[in-house]
């Protein structure tokens, strides 16, 4: 038995739930009077749907296989070894759910050890190898294939990524060392670096072979069977592979230095995988494979052992699993059918939505407004988003024409409304208004129609109180940028029934949104929770300390933007709005900053302005702070924020505003875009103490995105 085999066998009793993938040899001839040549192919022996992983057993499945050919090729009884997936899927990288289980270093880095021991026999075998990327590839799936000779890549891959560094590991299996030698240190850092720190960002099969990842690009419907004449040219001699050379000189410094830059704007430096992989990437400009996979197995094992790669673990299982199963959703049969929306309002957000429908569900949309001219505008807004999608290919035109027919509007409520399933409101955020807008359309809709609001903090159950029905008034919450954000609260009111909660998740799952249900509390969860958060910033701000102070204070926590900076995305004024709102539930928790009512009074949209690329402090706003005398340090103030934050989740948790911890995490990851390193904000909290600190306990059960005990 092998030193490998004998490694993989002890990893292998640490993963007792493992999905083993099978390595399966099959030998053909290839064309062209090529030769006898392997092909490998893993298999999980589960449908499409269940993505290949890869496991301590599995890797010895495949440690087996290359034995097999191994010993084949030694004997000349074949010219090549190609690798190759299932249908749709060739692998999407290690078990992360055995991966979290491990508790102690050397396990750790065992698995780190065995990965690279079985990839590299690919390239130290006696002939060519060959990776055949048929569908989706991730993490350790795109390393097999960079240990091969050759690769060649699908146009119909949907998904192509080393995600390692949004998840708070490395590309530990060779990404790291062999794929800046592969396309150079500054295509490199896109795919490890700034992929991934963009929302794990995907790449499609024509972008891999653009990159040069890949050395060939063919249509997906005969891939494997364009793949292997392609490799019996390439065994034949009748095609060489030229790649240019990679840039060893000053470039290479430069991309890791904009590397750093960049996971900076991003994290702060508060999550340390990024760094990690920078340090690996700019070790490997000597093209020394060896001491980088070392230095990969070290990354691998400290960051296993550690809280980022837990919480990453942990907010990726929320926004693949829980999000699918939204806790508290009444039976999916109860819903009603939707075959025409309405949309009361038709500013920049009603538009939005109007739009979103039209793409996800292709039902008739109708706008209303108080005049025509608004009116106009909304509709005109969703036709020239079309013709954006038109331009960037993402519908042909045919598509465009038959969206831009679906989308109308009327300034007669009764007319557009009249035989509509499914009517929301968009209006001025007041509930008299809104109360109004209800009445109006209560009185012309079917007696099915669901009424929803996408209030962001008032009352669905006063908002539906005086209507003949209230209970089809339902919460549909979304977040600015609706394309973007894939979170809708959906807020079930006092009267609200079933039926029209099990609609509005059934539509929610149809625009391919991140549904979770909430309690109808002032400002829901997102917004509760980023009021507080930014109230404490303004008040240590209005009490004396200096603005910079507060931002900075901050950073450790690597959230994508500053406080400020988020409450100029959402707006002043609307800041202003929800946490006078908050003050009303909660006058002794949510203070409204006199600072903030100035800045709104004075017409500022933001505390900040830009003139040199990076914001600096509005001097107009900074003449408008009045500000006290109580100075606290970075670290006074992050304390201060965080246990409001703690206190604040804790009472939520009690009152019952969502089932678990784990969802107030979700809508904060799918919502606010709190990081995946820190896995929301409930194991944060929980890692660094504030929890028992302020609540006398953990938000999450021990071992639950923690550091190992």
């Amino acid at each position: 038995m092998s030193t490998t085999a004998e490694l993989l066998k002890g990893a292998a009793e640490l993963f007792p739930d493992e999905v083993v993938t099978q390595a399966h040899v099959r030998h053909l001839d290839l064309p062209q009077g090529a030769g006898r040549f392997a092909l490998i192919t893993l298999d999980n022996g589960l449908d499409h749907t269940k993505p290949t992983t890869i496991g301590p057993q599995s890797l010895a499945n495949l440690n087996a296989a290359l034995d097999q050919v191994e010993k084949e090729a030694a004997a000349g009884e074949i010219k090549g070894v190609g690798v190759t997936g299932k249908p749709f899927i060739f692998a999407v990288g290690a078990d992360l759910k055995g991966v979290e289980l491990l508790k102690r270093r050397e396990d750790a880095l065992a698995i780190g050890k065995g990965g690279h021991d079985v990839f590299k026999r690919l390239s130290g075998l006696s002939v060519p190898t060959f990776a055949y990327y048929n569908g989706a590839s991730m993490g350790g799936g795109v390393e097999i294939g960079l240990h091969c000779s050759y690769r060649t890549v699908s146009t119909a891959i949907p998904a192509f990524s080393l995600p390692e560094v949004f998840l708070g590991l490395v590309p530990g299996w060779g990404g790291c060392a062999l794929l800046p030698n592969l396309i150079g240190a500054d295509r490199a850092v896109k795919v490890i670096i700034e992929n991934s720190l963009n929302q794990n960002k995907q790449l499609k099969g024509k972008q891999v072979y653009e990159l040069g990842i890949a050395d060939a690009l063919f249509e997906g419907a005969d891939f494997l069977e364009q793949s292997l004449i392609w490799t019996a040219s390439v065994l034949n001699g009748q095609l060489e592979v030229i790649r240019p050379d990679v840039d060893r000189g000053d470039a290479w410094d430069q991309a890791v230095a904009r590397g750093r830059a960049f996971a900076d704007s991003k994290v702060h430096g508060a999550a340390p995988a990024a760094y990690r992989a920078l340090d690996i990437i700019a070790g490997a400009k000597d093209g020394d494979p060896a001491a980088g996979f070392d230095a990969e197995d070290e990354a691998l094992a400290d960051l296993i052992m550690g809280g980022e790669l837990r919480s990453g673990i942990y907010a990726f299982n929320l926004v693949q699993k829980r999000a699918k199963r939204p806790a508290g959703a009444p039976d999916k049969s109860l819903a009603r059918p939707v075959s025409k929306v309405g949309v009361v309002g038709a500013g920049l957000m009603a538009s939005q939505l109007a739009l979103l429908f039209a793409r996800r569900l292709e039902v008739p949309v109708v706008l209303t407004d108080i005049d025509q001219a608004r009116v106009d505008k909304g509709v005109g807004y969703v036709h020239e988003e079309i013709d954006k999608l038109l331009l960037k290919g993402r519908v042909n035109q045919d598509k465009a024409n038959r969206l831009k027919a679906l989308v109308s509007g009327s300034l007669d409520k009764a007319a557009a409304f009249g035989d509509a399933d499914f009517v929301i409101e968009a209006v001025f955020e007041e509930m008299g208004v809104k109360q109004q807008v209800f009445a109006e359309v209560e009185a012309v809709v079917p007696e099915t129609a669901i009424l929803a609001t996408n209030t962001s903090s008032l009352s669905v159950s006063e908002m539906a109180s005086k209507l003949t029905h209230p209970e089809r008034v339902v919460g549909f919450h979304f977040f600015n940028p609706v394309a973007v954000l894939p979170l809708l609260e959906i807020v079930r009111g006092e009267r609200t029934d079933d039926a029209s909660l099990a609609t509005a998740f059934a539509v929610a799952k149809k625009l391919k949104k991140t549904a979770v249900l909430v309690k109808d509390a002032p400002a829901f969860v997102v917004n509760r929770i980023l009021t507080r958060f930014m109230g404490e910033i303004q008040n240590v701000i209005d009490e004396g300390t200096p603005v910079a102070t507060a931002e900075k204070a901050i950073e450790p926590l690597g959230l994508p933007m500053s406080p400020l900076v988020l409450l100029e995305l959402v707006g002043p004024a609307i800041g202003l709005h929800v946490s006078e709102t908050l003050n009303r539930a909660f006058p002794e928790r949510f203070t409204v900053s006199a600072n903030l009512a100035a800045v709104v009074k004075a017409g500022k949209r933001g505390f900040y302005v830009y003139d040199s690329g990076k914001p600096e402090l509005d001097p107009e706003v900074a003449a408008l702070l009045q500000q006290g005398d109580t100075v606290l340090t970075e670290e006074q103030v992050r304390d201060r924020v965080l246990d409001a934050v703690a206190q604040e989740i804790g009472l939520m948790l009690e009152e019952g505003v969502v089932a678990e911890a784990q969802d107030i995490d979700l809508c904060l990851i799918t919502g606010a875009g709190w990081p995946f390193h820190l896995g929301g904000i409930t194991p944060y909290l929980d890692r660094e103490g504030v929890s028992e600190r302020v609540n006398g306990k953990r938000f999450l059960a021990p071992g639950i995105a923690s550091v190992p005990e």
